[in-house]
């Protein structure tokens, strides 16, 4: 496999910043300023607490999904091989790196094969919507899904990101015409995700609009990419433009509260900064589907499988006492009366 293009050295500058950097956003998340409500007498037993679901036609063990993180290196391809044998092993989502890489250079599609350890996970592909308006659509998009043999295809926003890149593609313009275009057309539903600077509620609508089937916010709260980015320059200017935008978003707990305002029917899915279970039940009493965790796993998979392992049980365990302490035994009890809001 080769290690030497621009965009294999672009992903692995990505992994090693994320492991050894503090690249956290200068914002929170937002989901401190709620608290689950207490019941004294949740009249459950703990053992009875039901965490399973089925989502976009699968059946999940816990609303848990490893976010979309890597791919296209060969430490991503032990990371991913890690994650994926994770998410079999729980029943949990499992969203791949972009694999813009592997469609260009097809050698790199190794990297991305994790069928082979999760016969059964849910997982989905991912591309970078830009490259939309690079000529690229249809058999593109199909080349991902059937590269993983992919339940959903993610379609990733990520304008800051690519601005702040010197090799970054910036033009967004008419995306939106486009992606509708590309829901239609696909066989698997269609996911659009943030990188980590929120999706508001406005745009959530045109979003469900256009026929995208899931929203996953993926706040600002979390990893700072803006700092990863600035990490990876050498100008001393660069790094400065960058420095700017460690603040920059819409926290988590603010794009879930935009979702419920604008009335959102698709599922959700709440990313950026979740750090563990109670963020995960929060993020459910606040309207969404799914949790996702990009960091939390990325640092417990760089262990090994036997610590990815116990965070995901962790996670889920967190979970479940919380919901068994707030008195719902299911996840559909897991609603807004369940959750309150500091003043």
């Amino acid at each position: 496999m080769k290690e030497d293009t621009p965009i294999t050295n672009r992903k692995a500058d990505h992994i090693s910043i994320n492991l050894e950097k503090d690249v956290s956003s200068d914002l929170s998340t937002g989901l401190e300023a709620y608290r689950l409500v207490h019941n004294a007498l949740p009249e459950i037993s703990l053992n009875e607490v039901d965490t399973r679901l089925r989502f976009l036609g699968k059946p999940l063990s816990a609303p848990l999904m490893i976010a979309s993180m890597t791919g296209g290196t060969m430490l991503a391809e032990s990371l991913n091989r890690t994650f994926a044998m994770a998410a079999e092993k729980y029943g949990i989502a499992f969203g791949l790196g972009s694999q813009r890489a592997a469609i260009m250079q097809p050698d790199l599609q190794k990297s991305f094969a994790v069928r082979q350890w999760a016969p059964k996970t849910l997982v989905f592909a991912n591309l970078g919507a830009v490259q939309l308006n690079d000529g690229w659509g249809y058999d593109e998009c199909m080349t991902a899904v059937e590269m993983i043999e992919a339940d959903a295809l993610i379609l990733h926003l990520n304008p800051l990101q690519e601005a702040l890149q010197p090799e970054g593609d910036t033009n967004f313009e008419n995306l939106l015409p486009k992606i509708e275009k590309i829901c239609k057309q696909l066989p698997v539903p269609v996911i659009v995700k943030e990188v980590g600077w929120g999706i508001s509620g406005s745009l959530a609508v045109q979003l469900e609009s256009a026929g995208v089937s899931v929203i996953d916010v993926a706040g600002a709260g979390g990893t700072s990419w803006s700092e990863v980015e600035k990490n990876r320059l050498n100008i001393l200017q660069d790094q400065a433009v960058a420095s700017r935008f460690k603040s920059w978003g819409i926290p988590t707990a603010e794009c879930l509260r935009q979702m419920q305002a604008a009335d959102i029917k698709v599922p959700i899915i709440s990313s950026g900064g979740l750090r563990d279970g109670l963020d995960l039940a929060k993020s459910l009493a606040l309207g969404a589907t799914l949790g996702a965790y990009a960091r939390v796993f990325l640092l417990a998979a760089h262990q090994g499988q036997a610590a990815m392992n116990e965070k995901v049980e962790s996670l889920i365990r967190e979970l479940r006492i919380a919901m068994f302490s707030c008195g719902a035994a299911k996840l559909s009890d897991l609603g807004p009366d369940k959750i309150t809001k500091d003043n």
